[in-house]
């Protein structure tokens, strides 16, 4: 098999990525929420750092064309799809300025020979930021201002067929519709049981039952999460407890550090920071194994 990456017992094997490129060069950064720190040619440079990580860890990445389409936030690969052990569902962007992103990953499916086993159109809205795989059966789904019901409904009718359980909970309000709130801004899965997490505004039943299912909750800093809008706890899973975030973070670089994680750091003031995404949105997943 050289698709699925649902399982989160097993390292990053294949990944998708985008780089900056002259799309983010070109970008007016009002129109696209973006923030003061925003800068192309040091955001292009904080992705090749990033880059570089996920090759050393040994994980083959797939390069999406970056070329001067008007998609700024093409580079967030992470949102448009996501990839299962049956294959990869392309979904439907919340954000207007990104409708036409999902070409980009069925054509990049077609060309890896992964087969796609649905996609989400008209109303239908899911970005992937929304969605953490409880285990490798039960994906929860986060409905907020970027996912909303109809497009939960045609991801349950999706991928039921396939054994796979869509669970859905609540996200808050928080600053509003304009701010990127996804569901892993509230959550990163760090090894198979083990997340980090933002206590204040992870959804109460969520919590439940990742409690009760015997998950280790990791209690990120609440001053670290406040500052950088949330970046302090996107952190990419390279392997189980493996993994790599944006520089700056000190607190909650050490919580990891103390449950036995190693933790690779590379800067994303003008990347990650202005432009609201860190390494988990810079990333498709492809394969786990």
């Amino acid at each position: 098999m050289t698709f699925g990456a649902e399982d989160r017992t097993h390292p990053l094997k294949r990944v998708i990525m985008r780089a900056p490129g002259p799309a983010l060069a070109k970008a007016d950064p009002a129109e696209w929420h973006y923030g003061p720190q925003f800068n192309p040619e040091r955001a292009q440079k904080q992705h090749a750092q990033l880059a570089e990580i996920v090759a050393n860890s040994g994980a083959e990445i797939h390069w999406l064309p970056s070329e001067d389409d008007g998609l700024a936030d093409a580079m967030f690969v992470q949102d448009t799809s996501f990839v299962t052990r049956a294959g990869a569902v392309v979904l439907n962007m919340g954000k207007a300025l990104r409708k036409a992103e999902p070409a980009l990953h069925l054509d990049a499916y077609a060309a890896l020979g992964v087969p796609v086993i649905g996609q989400l159109t008209g109303d239908q809205q899911i970005e992937s930021g929304d969605l953490v795989w409880i285990d490798p059966v039960t994906l929860a789904v986060g409905r907020g201002a970027r996912s909303n019901q109809q497009g939960i409904e045609a991801l349950r009718a999706i991928l039921t067929p396939h054994g796979i359980q869509v669970v859905a909970y609540d996200l808050p309000y928080w600053t509003g519709p304009s701010a990127c709130l996804h569901l892993m801004s509230l959550i990163s899965p760090l090894a198979p049981k083990m997340a980090l997490i933002h206590t204040p505004l992870l959804p109460y039943a969520m919590w439940e039952e990742l409690s009760k299912r015997g998950w280790i909750l990791l209690h990120a800093p609440e001053e670290e999460f406040t500052a950088s809008n949330g970046l302090s706890l996107n952190v990419l899973m390279l392997a189980p407890k493996d993994v790599v975030m944006v520089d700056g973070f000190p607190r909650t670089r050490a919580l990891m550090e103390a449950h036995g994680c190693r933790v690779q750091v590379f800067e994303g003031d003008a990347l990650c920071i202005a432009c609201e995404g860190g390494p988990t949105c810079l990333t498709r997943p492809v394969l786990r194994a």
